[in-house]
């Protein structure tokens, strides 16, 4: 396992073809999570992947867990919790997300936890907000899994990932998550979330209000820009039909990490990571 990544995956409900959900007669099932869809795209780039979690002890979770192992991806690591059901939500392509997650068994992880998971050696580490916003227990978890890292000096990459209707409010949302960003060695966030967020018009404001890790900010179907010490790159995107924009930032960091890690320069990165991107913009599934 050279990557592994922690956080919540749902299964997602989706319509069979890229219509509104409240006109849609006929639904599949997928499985969507920040963290597991990027662990799923480093996987079928031939990165060893983990993904570590918790569902429920129910037939959703078990089909989550086929699912995501059928992906390549070392799930030895999920906890099967027969107290708290497997989150589950919904896409109306077009339109919006509708989560069904609230004291999920993923929501139910705490500090603990991170005593289970191999902290102290795997090479990185990959999470993002979303866990932060799920419940105070999620949050600890993520303290200890940067203290953990630390203590081990081994990288944590971060999503900021900021999904507003998980927050009690803004102020909340922008304060955690910027603490948690500055606390990590790579974050990934897009250019209007961080204007969401902290009020930063541009990919160099950005980089202002983080100066220390290595940053890349996603600037939508215009670019993106990455910052890795003193220098930048801006890579443009190669424009696509977009049929639903959902996961398509975890298949960008995906691809940026699998060109990191087989030590390719920025631009290469960055260019992976468009690539990788484009396959999730013209699908309904997150990966």
């Amino acid at each position: 396992m050279r990557v592994l990544t922690v956080g919540e995956t749902m299964i997602m409900v989706t319509p069979e073809r890229a219509e509104p959900l409240e006109q849609a007669t006929e639904f599949r099932l997928e499985i969507g999570g920040a963290e597991s869809n990027l662990a799923c795209h480093l996987a079928t780039a031939g990165v060893p992947a983990g993904w570590a979690s918790a569902v429920g002890a129910d037939a959703l979770g078990r089909r989550l867990l086929s699912a995501v192992t059928a992906r390549g991806v070392d799930t030895s690591l999920v906890r099967v919790d027969p107290t708290a059901p497997t989150g589950v939500y919904f896409k109306d392509p077009g339109a919006t997300v509708l989560y069904y997650r609230r004291d999920s068994a993923a929501a139910r992880l705490g500090p603990d936890f991170a005593a289970t998971l191999p902290l102290a050696s795997v090479p990185l580490v990959h999470i993002s907000g979303i866990t932060a916003a799920l419940s105070p227990s999620c949050r600890a978890l993520l303290d200890a899994i940067l203290e953990a890292r630390r203590a081990a000096g081994l990288p944590v990459s971060f999503d900021v990932n900021h999904r507003p209707s998980l927050w009690p409010d803004l102020d909340t949302a922008a304060t955690d998550l910027l603490a948690l960003a500055r606390r990590c060695d790579l974050v990934f966030v897009g250019r209007d979330e961080a204007e969401a967020l902290w009020g930063t018009a541009a990919a160099e404001q950005v980089r202002a209000l983080l100066p220390g890790p290595e940053l890349v900010v996603k600037d939508g179907g215009y670019g993106a820009y990455a910052y890795r010490g003193a220098t930048s790159e801006f890579v443009p995107v190669q424009p696509v039909e977009v049929v639903e924009p959902v996961g398509a930032g975890d298949a960008f960091a995906a691809g940026y990490l699998a060109a990191s890690l087989a030590g390719e320069p920025v631009p290469a990165a960055l260019r992976r990571g468009h690539a990788v991107a484009a396959t999730a913009l013209v699908t309904t599934a997150d990966c």
